[in-house]
């Protein structure tokens, strides 16, 4: 090859490389799955200075006392039947009444009753000797119904919860709130929802 061919060859191949690498770096900047911000970047990490007296507690300062904030995680199923809460200190339940219970009913189901039964395991996985039961209705109806009604329900879930634990030692606060404390808009129908539910709440073990 002659040396003009091969400089025209070397040439060619530098436009294609250079295209190459502009067109693959465009994409990269361009890929939805890469979140805006969190491109990868050739600048270099600022650097801080270990002296900067900004960086530096005031002289006779001394730093707060550690804290272990308290982080809470829920878990909503896909209906929005049941959710769950847990923070560094306690475990909540939260089950709608329908899942629970007929209309205007205290009488639970053979479901009901098994998904009650498997919260009792979890109360004795965390060797909980406290635990809450906590009953609430929508704001329909009159308030003085939705007390009874709401402390009827959760009454309900005492119950099986005491006979499958079977343990003289722990401690029931059983309680029917009405229409008081809703987690949701009463003012249609899907808040409504949420808000008649059962609450049991325990303690969280070392488990």
């Amino acid at each position: 090859m002659t040396p003009t061919r091969l400089t025209l060859a070397l040439t060619a191949t530098t436009v294609m490389l250079a295209t190459n690498l502009y067109a693959a770096t465009t994409a990269h900047a361009d890929d939805p799955s890469v979140p805006p911000g969190t491109e990868a970047t050739a600048a270099a990490p600022v650097e801080l200075d270990a002296n900067d007296p900004d960086l530096k507690l005031p002289e006779g300062a001394t730093l707060a006392e550690p804290k272990v904030l308290d982080i809470k995680q829920v878990v909503e199923d896909q209906s929005g039947d049941e959710r769950r809460e847990d923070t560094n200190a306690d475990v909540k339940f939260a089950l709608q009444a329908e899942v629970l219970f007929g209309k205007d009913s205290a009488r639970l189901g053979a479901q009901a009753k098994a998904r009650i039964v498997a919260i009792a395991a979890e109360i004795k996985t965390q060797n909980a000797t406290t635990i809450r039961v906590f009953g609430f209705t929508d704001n329909l109806g009159s308030s003085a119904h939705g007390d009874v009604l709401s402390r009827q329900r959760a009454n309900a879930v005492h119950g099986i919860l005491e006979s499958e634990l079977n343990d003289p030692g722990i401690t029931f606060e059983v309680r029917g709130y009405g229409e008081q404390y809703p987690i949701a808009d009463n003012s249609t129908e899907a808040g409504r929802k949420k808000n008649r539910r059962v609450e049991i709440s325990f303690p969280r073990g070392d488990a």
